[in-house]
């Protein structure tokens, strides 16, 4: 089978790959239609490996070497293994990440933090291949009437979803979303989804924020022409938004966050940055910021996508597999895309 294998930092091959095999208990065989790509690829590609197990093995998949990657796919199921009820061949669907589902953390509904927790693509051969073998218990349908492109959208707006939802943002509240590219989007088009009195997207690039006015924000703004902390105090009569969700990653951003968000407010951390960033947190305990991070919900974000329009909205291109890197991964790195890249794996 052909796939995007990553060796080492910036050497991805698309090559021939072995095939899965047949799957064993509890897991199906996909034949991969769609696989989307994000700032974690980007990243992995290269400054990593950070996550990818190349030169260690990892603790809970055992892999370690070459990894194919995509972590956010949709196939059709080819093959079922033992125990397998609730996937037959011929369905659709969307694999998340993988947990226990036993231990005290899972019973708290904390999946994310699980101590057996992992993601496909990342952690273990993913879907950036032409097939892929995943739990079933990791997959969620895709409903009949949401095209392969958009269901592809499904993982990183699951991660969207549970961040608005762990940040407890609630209907008449002030939100920010700070960094609306990739992830920032999804999370734009969830807040939004939840009706806040006023909704602000920053980020610094004009097309980004138009996006992110077709997707819900009711203010928009860029660092390279606003004083943001004014604009936020003027937008909230001083007192700063209830919630600060930081997406950007960067160093800028979070000081951002910390800066702006109101007293008794939170502050949502969902970008990753690639160094540490020194923080005052007095400001934070004297005025009470409670401060979180999160990972996904699957089925919620499939339903936002089979009801709306948004993965045609974040969408930037449609790539061929053999154009990953030029076309997806730099295209990425250099601004070049300004909305979600999906690559068309087949035609299934």
């Amino acid at each position: 089978m052909r796939a995007a294998v990553l060796y080492d930092r910036k050497d991805l091959r698309v090559e021939a790959a072995v095939d899965p095999g047949p799957p064993g208990a509890g897991k199906v065989l996909l034949a991969v239609s769609r696989a989307a790509i994000c700032g974690t690829d980007v990243s992995e590609y290269f400054h990593g490996p950070r996550m990818v197990p190349l030169h260690r093995r990892h603790p809970v998949t055992g892999h370690q070497g070459p990894t194919i990657l995509g972590h956010e796919f949709v196939g059709v199921v080819v093959a079922v293994g033992d125990g397998v009820s609730g996937a037959r061949v011929g369905d659709r669907v969307v694999p998340g990440s993988c947990w226990c589902g036993a231990c005290r953390l899972c019973g708290k509904g904390r999946h994310s933090v699980c101590p057996r927790y992992f993601v496909y693509g990342l952690h273990a051969h993913g879907g950036l291949a032409e097939f892929a073998l995943v739990s079933a218990s990791a997959c969620q349908p895709v409903p009949p009437q949401l095209d392969a492109t958009a269901a592809a959208c499904a993982q990183p707006l699951a991660v969207a979803c549970h961040a608005i939802r762990r940040s407890r943002l609630q209907a008449g509240e002030t939100v920010a979303v700070v960094g609306v590219g990739g992830i920032g989007a999804f999370l734009v088009a969830a807040a939004a989804a939840r009706k806040p009195a006023l909704l602000l997207a920053v980020d610094i690039d004009e097309r980004r924020l138009e996006v992110a006015s077709v997707l819900g924000a009711t203010h928009t703004a860029s660092p390279r022409r606003t004083d943001l902390a004014a604009l936020v105090r003027g937008l909230t009569d001083g007192a700063g938004p209830d919630v600060v969700v930081e997406a950007s990653g960067s160093k800028a951003g979070l000081e951002l966050a910390w800066a702006t968000v109101g007293r008794g407010g939170r502050v949502h951390l969902v970008g990753l940055h690639a160094a540490p960033v020194p923080l005052d947190f007095h400001g934070a305990v004297v005025n009470e910021i409670d401060v979180s991070h999160a990972d996904g919900d699957l089925a919620e974000a499939l339903r936002l996508l089979a009801a709306s329009e948004l993965g045609a909205v974040v969408l930037d291109r449609v790539i061929d597999l053999e154009a990953l890197v030029p076309e997806g991964l730099l295209a990425l790195a250099e601004g070049r895309a300004a909305g979600k890249v999906i690559v068309a794996v087949s035609d299934t």
